[in-house]
């Protein structure tokens, strides 16, 4: 059985997990090839993933829409990292024949970098490390979180770890979701509030929704226009639930006193890409679940899937 793994940009799955329940299976030895770099065109991926019997793809890096699966007929197992995937046609597959699955995740880490991005624009951490670097000293005035107001779109696992944070510093917490009720929202430490107001009222404005019909573009110009002149807007869950040209047209003319984005329309970040040199950002490669923790928790389910697919034992099938 030979398996593919797909957008290993660091070249660390091997090492993540120990793979030998898979390379050295007694009854189907498996060989792993690991590919660091990322194929969008569907042809050139459909010719990459033709020897293949099994693919492993890393959250929604790689998209597998029904065309690519259909063009695939090798292929029995696709796994992805995480719990959900929506990239991957899961009914095209399913149709083919082909197995589909997931592993666990971790909340902890996308929830961290959502502060690290915070601070990082409150305080102005990368000018100012910029310039002391370059010979400077104390070049911006930052600004405080305690006493002010966090907005959080989705109150889910990572939503609520962001919200316990702002209560951490200090900070009065309202939440919006469109399912959220009172009681929820209370219980994570938040008051639920329509949207409206949260843009209106909020300091600080982190997206902890999942990219759906409902929230594609959920905040556009109009939502932005509502935003504080000096908010800042963090978004860590996925890049189309901010619509990327009014965020621009934003920043260009100087509302909003920050953005900090670890997710893009289209990744990775093409080169020549007008966020690259926007005013007031902080930009990561979707840098949100990159830890040793989350790829330990990953890979070790990738190898537990594998090897349960072989056996024919109970499966984690999306």
């Amino acid at each position: 059985m030979r398996i593919a793994v797909l957008d290993d940009y660091q070249g660390v799955a091997l090492t993540s997990a120990d793979w030998s329940a898979v390379t050295d299976h007694p009854r189907t030895p498996c060989t792993v090839e690991v590919f660091r770099d990322h194929v969008s065109e569907p042809d050139a991926l459909v010719e990459r993933l033709e020897p293949y019997d099994a693919v492993v793809v890393m959250r929604e890096r790689t998209p597998l829409p029904a065309d690519v699966l259909a063009a695939l007929p090798r292929l029995r197992l696709v796994v992805t990292t995480g719990r959900r995937n929506p990239s991957i046609d899961v009914a095209a597959a399913s149709a083919a024949g082909i197995t589909v699955c997931g592993t666990e995740s971790l909340a902890t880490a996308p929830a961290e970098l959502t502060w690290a991005l915070v601070l990082g624009l409150a305080r102005h951490l990368v000018p100012e490390a910029t310039a002391v670097r370059d010979g400077g000293w104390q070049t911006t005035v930052g600004r405080d979180l305690s006493g002010h107001t966090l907005g959080v779109l989705g109150l889910g696992r990572i939503g609520s770890q962001v919200a316990a944070v702002g209560r951490a510093f200090g900070m009065d917490v309202v939440a919006w979701s469109r399912n959220l009720t009172p009681a929820r929202a209370e219980a994570a430490g938040a008051r639920a509030v329509a949207l409206d107001e949260l843009l209106s009222a909020s300091d600080v404005v982190s997206v902890h929704l999942p990219l759906a019909d409902g929230t594609r573009g959920l905040v556009g110009d109009r939502e932005l226009a509502l935003m504080r002149p000096d908010a800042l807007l963090v978004n860590t869950s996925r890049g189309p639930i901010v619509d990327e040209h009014a965020l621009l047209a934003a920043l260009e003319r100087g509302h909003l006193g920050g953005a900090g984005l670890d997710v893009f329309d289209e990744e990775p970040l093409p080169a020549d890409h007008p966020l690259r040199t926007a005013p007031r950002t902080l930009l990561t490669p979707h840098l949100g679940y990159v830890t040793r923790d989350v790829y330990a928790t990953f890979f070790g389910g990738v190898v537990e899937d594998v090897t349960a697919y072989l056996e024919g034992s109970p499966i984690r099938v999306l």
